[in-house]
């Protein structure tokens, strides 16, 4: 076994796939699946489940997994060491959120100092950036709600209440503010399970016993405005993610005192590269928090 067999086996794994990890290790295809072919012969053991274009790991691939992420994890921090005596000239931080909101003016901040970091920034669900956290795929998060636990670094960002919005044509959009018991007379456009709006939502609706209808159940915020628009139900997101569209209206919640917080989490072992203590000190984030544990 090799550096490089074994890089190739981490590059699949981590990216789902041979050609994904062959275009990010800057080789073709082939030459990926021959290295992962040559670790598997080498001591007779299948690490993937190959069929068509699927690729699974088998149970002994997912435990090599665990293993090369702490190997490769522990390589940055060597090169991040190594390098710390010089500026910040280039790199890359991968930042996940489940809103555009608060992600870009930080980057912005950042970028002002350092130019040269190149920055990947995905979208998903809270549940998902939680994942994709532990998975190593990203470097932080910025997550909705976040609940203490002791295996991140989180700092609170922003507080916002909940709004509902609806079609300019709805009977409701005459209105200054609603509560939750008129909402509940109309069938309601919902994020998919797993987004912290929807459940912050489920959350307030049971606390005032008012039932929840269901009118068509959607996957991210721009579904939910467009099924919105169309005058399928009443909409409900944080204040500052409504924006603006002429076709929709905003309206308070009289009834409804939850806010959603927004944190900027990393998993503490992340904390010790330098790319990410450089994003938290450009935006004036403290490095430490008091421990809840």
């Amino acid at each position: 076994m090799n550096n490089s067999q074994l890089r190739a086996f981490h590059a699949v794994a981590l990216h789902g796939g041979f050609s994904k990890a062959a275009d990010r290790l800057g080789l073709t295809q082939p030459a990926i699946s021959d290295q992962v072919k040559k670790l598997e012969e080498s001591f007779g053991v299948l690490l993937f489940h190959r069929h068509k274009r699927i690729v699974k790991l088998t149970p002994l691939g997912e435990q090599l997994f665990e293993i090369t992420k702490r190997k490769y994890q522990l390589e940055d921090q060597a090169k991040d060491l190594l390098s710390a005596h010089q500026a910040l000239e280039n790199g890359t931080l991968t930042i996940a959120s489940d809103t555009p909101l608060n992600v870009f003016p930080l980057i912005a901040q950042f970028k002002q100092k350092f130019p040269g970091i190149n920055i990947r920034v995905s979208f998903a669900n809270s549940e998902q950036i939680l994942a994709g956290l532990n998975e190593f795929t990203y470097d932080m998060g910025i997550i909705a709600d976040m609940t203490p636990d002791k295996r991140y670094h989180t700092i609170q960002v922003s507080e916002n209440p909940l709004v509902a919005f609806v079609s300019k044509k709805h009977d409701l959009a005459i209105r200054d503010s609603v509560t939750l018991r008129e909402i509940s007379r109309y069938p309601l456009v919902l994020r998919e399970k797993g987004s912290r709006t929807r459940w912050l939502v489920e959350q307030e609706f049971e606390k005032a016993a008012h039932p929840l209808k269901i009118g068509v159940e959607v996957q991210g915020r721009e579904a939910c405005r467009e099924a919105v628009a169309a005058e399928i139900g009443v909409g409900l997101v944080i204040e500052p993610e409504f924006g603006f569209d002429e076709r929709l209206v905003a309206l308070p919640i009289s009834d409804c005192d939850s806010v959603m917080t927004e944190s900027i989490v990393c998993l503490k072992e992340k904390m010790e590269l330098q790319v990410v203590q450089a994003f938290f000190k450009s935006n004036d984030l403290p490095l430490l928090t008091e421990d809840p544990f």
